[in-house]
């Protein structure tokens, strides 16, 4: 006991109690701490840019290690370029007042009076103050401010800014920390400046070869390759290194844009064919410092598609004039159409039906709505019509679609076969226009089953559910037995107004509006045909 009293004296003094010993202890305790914490958020600074991790990161988790030992709620970085301040962080990312980029006035700026002195300076946010600073902190909450001047070799590069909202009192070893912590961060960025001009440098060429995906070749003045790049090695899938040029495209060395460049001083361009493509070549001579040719840039792109495109160019053109005039049309019929079907729906409510007027009128009513279902699928071609998607059945839309058509196709002596399975998902859709699709498939084949002779004419619509590709499609399939499609006219039938019907018969439109409806469902048609045997259409759409 007596040695552990002495000790105690030795420690506190002989007038020191137990208590006043154990709180000296534990204040140095935590002066540790924070000295420890001080030296590691100076190696965490150090390591953060030997690891490439950005200034963002870097302030993030300097941030969350400095709010453990400082009343500190943000902290900013401000880079010194051509004589101009620009905010370049803000940490956290919600106290941004003015956006990353922004320009500080020099005029009543407290951060180029920082700058400018060369020296820290501990700041107090007051009300009378006119400094351009004053109204973003007030806005922000900040009532102290710590402005560390980021030096390198006597040169200003930037600024630090560490703010809190509280009136913090800093003694002399924390300044001499925020110091060393402002020099660190001012190599750090210096360091890091050097070494991304170093490797831009370095990696020039790399990433020029990375940012094209056209063929692109360093080749000498004998024209072996030296270098290419990625694309030119999958386009001719061997070892290209030391390849003669001229050899590798199969052009006469006496005609080689090497030469050229050579003889020309300049860029030469040709158009050539390989592997049964169409290429361009530019070759670009090299100079080195006595401007002297020393080796060529040859750049070859795959021009085959943009040609075939722009054959089409044409065509697409008068397809998007035919879309607008569609349009157009629609528009302009809708209103006498209207009139007509209003005015023929009166009429028939008037006449009795066993008056001969009354098959008239009933024709011209028929004959309106025909007309009206045409327009509608002009709209819906030209995108014109907006419709909301929701759950819905595709059973459903077939019993709609047959209880509108059934009866007519029966009259024509065909026999609707139904197939529906009724534990199939919903889809999220339009009910109206998957029922429009459907429409379109029975039409098209009971036009199909009128061309042919045969004893039992058949529709079999049949609905199931199937998983292809991990994936769960809800399939309607609509098969008849009767003419078929030829080979040469499957890939065609989906194009707008395309048809193979007589004239007077069909619009082309239906299969083309039927394919973009199923699209904006996620969907497909499929369809597989024989002539004199039938088709079968197959549309898929994806379980809800």
């Amino acid at each position: 006991m007596r040695e552990k009293q002495q000790m105690i004296n030795l420690l506190t003094g002989v007038q020191s109690s137990k208590k006043s010993y154990y709180t000296e202890l534990k204040k140095m305790v935590n002066e540790l701490k924070k000295k420890n914490m001080q030296l590691e958020i100076i190696n965490d600074i150090t390591k953060s840019f030997n690891i490439d991790m950005s200034i963002d990161d870097m302030l993030r988790n300097t941030f969350d290690k400095l709010k453990e030992i400082f009343y500190i709620d943000r902290i900013s970085l401000l880079l010194y370029e051509q004589e101009q301040l620009v905010l370049t962080n803000v940490y956290p990312e919600h106290d941004l007042y003015f956006p990353v980029g922004f320009v500080l006035p020099r005029g009543n700026s407290l951060y180029w009076k920082a700058i400018q002195s060369l020296e820290k300076t501990f700041h107090q946010v007051q009300d009378e103050q006119t400094f351009i600073e004053n109204k973003v902190y007030q806005s922000l909450g900040i009532c102290s401010l710590l402005l560390i001047p980021l030096m390198r070799k006597a040169r200003v590069i930037g600024l630090l800014s560490i703010g809190s909202k509280e009136m913090v009192v800093y003694d002399e070893s924390d300044l001499s920390f925020f110091q060393q912590f402002g020099d660190q961060l001012a190599v750090c960025i210096e360091n890091a400046r050097l070494y991304n001009e170093v490797l831009k440098s370095e990696k020039e060429w790399e990433e020029t070869f990375r940012a094209v995906s056209e063929m692109i070749f360093v080749v000498d003045l004998e024209g072996n390759i030296l270098k290419y790049n990625d694309a030119a090695k999958e386009f001719f899938s061997l070892d290209l290194l030391k390849t003669n040029i001229c050899q590798l495209l199969a052009i006469d060395p006496k005609e080689s844009p090497i030469i050229e460049n050579v003889e020309m001083k300049k860029p030469v361009h040709r158009q050539f064919h390989i592997q049964q493509r169409v290429c361009e070549l530019h070759a670009y001579p090299v100079w080195n410092e006595q401007q002297k040719i020393y080796a060529s840039i040859i750049y070859i792109n795959d021009i085959t598609e943009k040609l075939q495109i722009e054959a089409q160019l044409v065509q697409s053109g008068k397809l998007a004039a035919i879309g607008e005039m569609a349009a157009g049309i629609a528009h302009e019929l809708n209103n006498p159409l209207t009139a007509i079907l209003g005015n023929a729906q009166l009429l028939l409510r008037s006449i009795e039906k066993d008056n001969r007027s009354y098959k008239l009128l009933q024709d011209i009513y028929l004959c309106g709505k025909r007309c009206k279902t045409i327009i509608q699928n002009l709209l819906t071609f030209s995108r014109q019509d907006e419709y909301v998607f929701e759950e819905c059945s595709v059973n459903e839309a077939v019993e709609q679609v047959l209880g509108l058509i059934g009866d007519q196709i029966h009259k024509q002596n065909i026999f609707i076969q139904k197939k529906l399975d009724h534990s199939v998902e919903l889809i999220e859709g339009n009910i109206q226009q998957i029922g429009q699709i459907i429409l379109n498939l029975l039409i098209n084949a009971k036009d199909a089953l009128e061309e042919v002779e045969n004893e039992r004419k058949i529709i079999v619509v049949e609905t199931k559910q199937v998983i292809e590709n991990e994936k769960q499609w809800v399939t309607l399939c609509v098969k008849d037995n009767g003419k078929g499609i030829a080979e040469q006219h499957l890939q065609e039938i989906f194009n707008p107004f395309f048809t193979t019907k007589r004239p007077g018969k069909g619009t082309g439109l239906g299969l083309s509006v039927s394919l973009g409806i199923a699209e904006a469902h996620g969907g497909t048609i499929e369809v597989v045909s024989e002539p004199g045997k039938g088709s079968e259409f197959r549309l898929k759409l994806p379980v809800q």
